[in-house]
């Protein structure tokens, strides 16, 4: 198994399969986006051999994610190799809905039903001013076509200041007669536009006290390793969730790596790259000594891999890869 120096164990693994994305959330990358050129990117046998490697260390869990991964030619084929690994349990996919819609039918084939759908407003003109493209109805057809093929389906809401605030109570209530999480985000510093992050005030205590003064608040248990404080309101098909991703509340039991579209390698969303496993695939050198050497210098939580970090700017979330 994989395990770090302050005995956590490793089996969950997200990477990115492009870095290209078909939305320009202002929180997520800069509108001048400079994609990086194809032959860079982890090719399907790069990605297939760093997963085979991962499983026969122990990690079970892979999430897809981008970019937008329905960019990604041949995507289907790769998610068919992909989940006959030995040791691979499960395959989640993050996606901002835009394309995913016609392949519904063939995921579900697949055993593919955990979709997590970025959303960040129930309004058609506010959609066109965060993502800066006006296609907020093709999203929430996604949503609704998920939801008719039963998939199990996430809503990930970021929550900014002055955007979006005066949501929460809306969001909360398609849990009513949906059987689908909405998970609220902290903001974080990730917006790639080489300004200074300088903090939020809607962190997760802020974000649940103002749904809690509309709904009753039923505090359920958290899934091990989860990243969301998870909530239920009575008479509701669905729940909520708050991620203190700012906060890094749940860094003590964080068990993933983070994996660019390029082959960089994050043990902590905070830090700098750990290292490339496409430059060691490159030169023909082993792989796992290389990741297990990283996982063992991980630090302790987010805040400590921030202070360590070298480099001013934070990189786009759409670079790191979700």
């Amino acid at each position: 198994m994989l395990i770090d120096a302050h005995h956590r164990i490793i089996n969950y693994v997200r990477i990115s399969v492009t870095d290209r994305c078909n939305l320009r959330c202002t929180y997520c990358m800069p509108e001048n986006m400079h994609f990086v050129p194809h032959q860079t990117l982890l090719t399907d046998g790069e990605i297939l051999f760093l997963l085979q490697t991962l499983a026969a260390a122990g990690v079970s869990r892979v999430r897809i994610t981008g970019g937008e991964p329905f960019l990604r030619p041949g995507l289907l084929p790769l998610l068919e190799k992909i989940k006959a690994i030995p040791g691979i349990e499960e395959i989640a996919i993050t996606t901002n809905g835009l394309l995913t819609r016609s392949y519904i039918p063939a995921l579900q084939q697949m055993g593919i039903t955990h979709i997590n759908l970025s959303l960040d407003t129930l309004q058609e003109t506010r959609f066109l001013e965060i993502t800066r493209r006006n296609k907020f109805h093709t999203v929430m057809d996604t949503l609704q076509s998920l939801l008719q093929h039963n998939m199990q389906v996430k809503i990930n809401t970021v929550v900014m200041e002055n955007v979006n605030t005066d949501e929460l109570v809306d969001f909360t209530a398609l849990t009513r007669h949906h059987t689908l999480s909405v998970r609220f985000i902290e903001e974080m510093p990730f917006n790639g536009q080489g300004h200074t992050f300088s903090g939020i005030t809607w962190n997760y205590q802020h974000i649940l006290s103002v749904i809690g003064a509309t709904y009753p608040l039923q505090k359920i248990t958290d899934a091990p390793h989860s990243t969301s404080l998870n909530y239920h309101i009575p008479g509701h098909q669905g729940n909520i969730g708050v991620i203190p991703a700012y906060s890094r509340t749940f860094c003590g039991t964080c068990n993933r790596l983070r994996i660019s579209a390029t082959g960089s390698v994050k043990t902590c969303l905070y830090g700098n790259d750990a290292l490339n496993v496409k430059t060691i695939l490159q030169q023909g050198q082993p792989l796992l000594p290389a990741i297990t050497a990283a996982i063992q210098a991980r630090f302790i939580n987010g805040v400590e891999a921030a202070l360590h970090r070298t480099g001013k700017n934070m990189e786009s979330m759409s670079v790191i890869g979700g």
